[in-house]
């Protein structure tokens, strides 16, 4: 297993430490926002509806609206933040995602490309726009939240796959072509996370799956069962807030680290996965299958 992060030092906050999160309606995004708060950042937190914008905003926080399903408020809300932090901007924190459970044959163009247009395509294009101002000042810090399923596939959970892979890809690429600019790329990697996260997947899913219609009809119907479990449905579960050190420890850390596993099965399949044979893993991640893995 890799070593314990170390205590990240006491940050003292200042006008050019301003960090942005994004996807804070709930969960990881909301947990990391109000803890970087808490630890002296400033914080930027933002969501995709203006009723959670309120509500971050009534909860304490700075806010703004950026839905990454489109590039133009995608740049509006960046533009907000600026101008709340004095153009400056240290950090950011891409986190907003979802699942879209399926078999790969029933996903359709539709429900693969919102797939990819939030989890990938709208972080992309939040990160590119960063990326100038950062290189301006010599330093910054991109931090993007993986998962463990940005490591090892697992049936019915190909288009999420799709988009954590594709996301490890463009990170280590992007922190290679950094190198040398004070700017630091690292990956958080989480495994099974108390969120919303199923209940989203389950919407996701009954929006774009037809599920009467497909081969895979008797395996969705174990899935929706999966799906709607009420409490943790895998072991090893932890809270939202066990993201929160590694990216302290990313934001802080005078030599970041390229990736930070969070959860025992994100520690474990990163292990295997070197160790195994393609077979051996295979069956290994067939009867994992159900344990609800972010």
């Amino acid at each position: 297993m890799p070593k314990a992060l170390p205590k990240p030092p006491r940050h003292q906050a200042g006008p050019g430490d301003a960090v942005l999160v994004t996807g804070c309606s709930t969960g990881i995004g909301h947990a990391v926002a109000h803890g970087l708060h808490a630890s002296g950042y400033e914080v930027i937190a933002s969501a995709r509806s203006p009723q959670d914008v309120q509500r971050l905003r009534t909860g304490g926080l700075r806010a703004v609206r950026i839905d990454l399903d489109d590039p133009a408020l995608i740049r509006a809300g960046l533009e907000e933040a600026l101008e709340l932090t004095g153009g400056e901007l240290y950090g950011l924190f891409n986190n907003g995602a979802y699942g879209q459970p399926g078999a790969v044959e029933d996903l359709s163009w539709e429900a693969l490309e919102a797939q990819l247009r939030t989890n990938l395509l709208g972080w992309h294009e939040l990160t590119r726009l960063v990326i100038p101002r950062m290189r301006a000042r010599g330093r910054g810090r991109i931090i993007q939240n993986s998962s463990v399923l940005g490591l090892v596939a697992m049936p019915y959970r190909g288009a999420y796959n799709c988009s954590k892979f594709a996301l490890e890809g463009l990170s280590d690429t992007l922190r290679l072509e950094l190198h040398g600019t004070g700017i630091h790329v690292s990956l958080v990697e989480p495994g099974p996370i108390r969120s919303q996260f199923r209940a989203n997947a389950l919407r996701k899913f009954l929006q774009y799956i037809d599920t009467q219609a497909s081969p895979h009809r008797a395996n969705y119907e174990a899935m929706q069962r999966r799906l709607q479990t009420q409490g943790d449905a895998a072991p090893f579960t932890l809270p939202a807030t066990a993201v929160l050190k590694p990216v302290l420890h990313a934001l802080s850390s005078r030599r970041p680290r390229a990736r930070y596993p969070v959860t025992v099965p994100t520690h474990a399949f990163a292990i295997l996965r070197r160790l195994l044979s393609t077979r051996a893993l295979d069956r290994l991640l067939r009867r994992a299958s159900g344990d609800g893995a972010r």
